[in-house]
């Protein structure tokens, strides 16, 4: 074993379904894979993490060897698999010297130019719509055309030459895809035999919540996301809202709740596509038996009227909202949820009054101007909020840290001064390296005007024990609950202590010192600062029907066998595609 395996990871596994290490893909590597198949191409999914997740003895160099394929894709859209994605490259082009390599996804876009320099990496694909990217690239690789000038948002290097054809490729809507592939990942796990690879994150099974995403792009220009309207500009060359229609998202509703009864989480604020879009979505649910609960984000507020529409359109619903800070003045220069807190009262008791089974509220720890009394103050706030709500115990309250890297292209990576942040991380080899610190206090890629690292962890930390014992106080929690938090709590803290007093030592003694201490490390990066099910919208059990799971998939089985049958029929060029640009 050796140091960078030990890694005591920022506690935000307690806001996300993945676990700490972060096993989760991207979405879009779905609507790759449910693209590509449609022109004839074979595509697997293996989520590599999560099958060492689920099996400590899961030999990752025998599943790599036995995989027989024209190409490779590693996906690498969120900058924490810095690490595992480049070592996971460098694996397969040892066993598979000859096959193609292919990065893609935002951090990749951003670091392409950097990518590319690895040996092991010949191809990065760029941009946030890559499906039919894949499709020209692979019809060159299957011909062997080595000529990739004329492909968009390439970068690819043929030995020492090394090109980055234009970023041009950017389409304004997507009602040609299936963003997330679910007809493509269920159809899979029969099609190729395999439950396991494909699964999206440890857990999955017990509780598969799935989603749908409506637009590529944002409104909203957040200063610490990656993934504001700036971000998308300079990093996708994405202008404006790329959008799916009303029609594709029910109709993805209906096919996902033939084969599970999971929340169904609409991802990105519904309102980006204006009144009209809004309206057509309702009116189009209302239509239609629907059984699954829904889950709304919502960016900023919203007024009763919103509420009164949702609740009568759909059966059940919650709602996800990061509020980030009670500071009114924080949230104006962050962007998120820019209004006065009596506005943020009035969204929170209009939902309440209108339906709503959960609200999350989430906030942060190291946003930009923020002060150290400020993160304390956020509990004050969630008392206030409480108190206003009459207690009502569909509130649920999450504190997290920015952690553990500032995005890059979000604008506060792009103007720290301007922002208040000192950059500790720059290139992409920067963040590869802090992401195999031994602590998330040394792997944090920034500190503000206002506070250090150790600043960042321990108000973390002591936020979160404030806010424990708010939620034991209005019985949000019982006495065993918060009991088991605040002592993971206030272990997490030493061990913090402890490793960086460790790290103090010669480098052959503490990588010694710290196996000693790898098995409580592990215990505590799971839900070290809240309780396991409090994301969870509506705990309860079979929430899939495996019955209905595999009538689904053998029905999409048959229904590739008929037009393959249609295809041989009537011969064509299976593999065109066009794009418009």
């Amino acid at each position: 074993m050796t140091l960078e395996k030990i890694l005591f990871l920022p506690p935000i596994s307690d806001v996300v379904p993945s676990s700490p290490v972060f096993e989760m893909y991207p979405i879009g590597l779905t609507s790759i894979a449910d693209y590509l198949e449609r022109f004839g191409l074979r595509v697997k999914i293996i989520n590599i993490a999560n099958r060492m997740l689920m099996n400590q003895n899961f030999d990752v160099e025998k599943k790599l060897r036995s995989i027989k394929t024209k190409a490779f894709g590693i996906d690498l859209h969120w900058l924490p698999h810095a690490h595992g994605s480049i070592e996971l490259a460098k694996l397969v082009k040892k066993l598979h010297p000859k096959a193609p390599l292919i990065f893609g996804g935002l951090s990749a876009t951003y670091y392409h130019k950097e990518l590319i320099q690895y040996p092991f990496i010949d191809f990065v694909m760029r941009g946030d719509s890559t499906e039919k990217l894949m499709l020209l690239l692979m019809n060159k690789l299957e011909t062997g055309n080595p000529h990739y000038a004329d492909i968009p948002n390439l970068t690819w290097k043929n030995g020492k030459e090394i090109a980055y054809n234009p970023l041009t490729y950017v389409p304004k809507d997507l009602d040609d895809l299936d963003v997330p592939g679910y007809r493509y990942t269920i159809k899979s796990v029969f099609k190729y035999k395999n439950f396991l690879d494909p699964l999206p994150y440890n857990g999955w099974l017990q509780y598969p919540n799935t989603a749908l995403l409506t637009a590529r792009g944002c409104t909203q220009n957040c200063s610490i996301c990656g993934g504001s309207k700036e971000a998308y500009e300079q990093n996708c060359n994405r202008k404006f809202l790329a959008l799916r229609s009303p029609a594709k998202l029910v109709e993805d509703i209906q096919f996902i709740q033939r084969f599970s009864r999971a929340p169904i989480f609409i991802l990105h604020d519904i309102r980006q596509g204006g009144t009209d879009y809004v309206h057509e979505f309702f009116s189009r649910l209302k239509k239609i038996n629907l059984k699954n609960e829904l889950v709304f984000e919502l960016f900023q507020y919203a007024e009763e009227e919103f509420f009164e529409r949702i609740n009568e359109s759909v059966p059940k619903y919650s709602i996800e909202i990061t509020l980030e800070t009670h500071d009114e003045k924080l949230r104006r220069l962050n962007g998120k949820f820019n209004c006065t807190n009596n506005k943020v009262l009035e969204t929170l008791t209009s939902a309440l009054k209108h339906g709503c089974k959960k609200i999350d509220l989430f906030f942060m720890v190291g946003l930009p101007g923020q002060t150290y009394k400020s993160t304390l103050e956020n509990i004050e706030f969630c008392e206030t909020i409480h108190q206003a709500c009459n207690r009502d115990s569909r509130l649920f309250y999450f504190v997290a840290p920015l952690a553990p890297f500032l995005d890059p292209a979000s604008p506060a990576f792009e103007n720290p001064e301007k922002y208040g942040y000192k950059k500790l991380c720059h290139t992409f080899e920067d963040h590869r390296t802090a992401i195999t610190q031994p602590s998330w206090k040394h792997m944090l890629s920034y500190e503000t005007n206002e506070m250090t690292r150790d600043d960042i962890v321990r108000a973390t930390y002591e936020a979160a024990s404030k806010l424990n014992d708010f939620k034991l106080k209005y019985s949000l929690i019982d006495g065993a609950a918060h009991s088991d938090i605040e002592l993971k709590i206030q272990r997490s803290m030493r061990y913090i202590e402890k490793i960086d007093q460790l790290l103090a030592l010669p480098p052959e003694e503490h990588s010694i010192e710290l196996l000693k201490i790898k098995k409580e490390i592990e215990e505590l990066n799971r839900h070290s600062i809240c309780g396991k099910n409090e994301l969870k919208w509506e705990v309860q059990k079979n929430y899939a029907n495996v019955f209905s799971l595999a009538f689904v998939g053998l029905e999409l089985l048959y229904k590739d066998y008929k037009v393959k049958l249609k295809k041989q029929l009537s011969p064509g060029k299976r593999h065109q595609v066009k794009l418009h640009i």
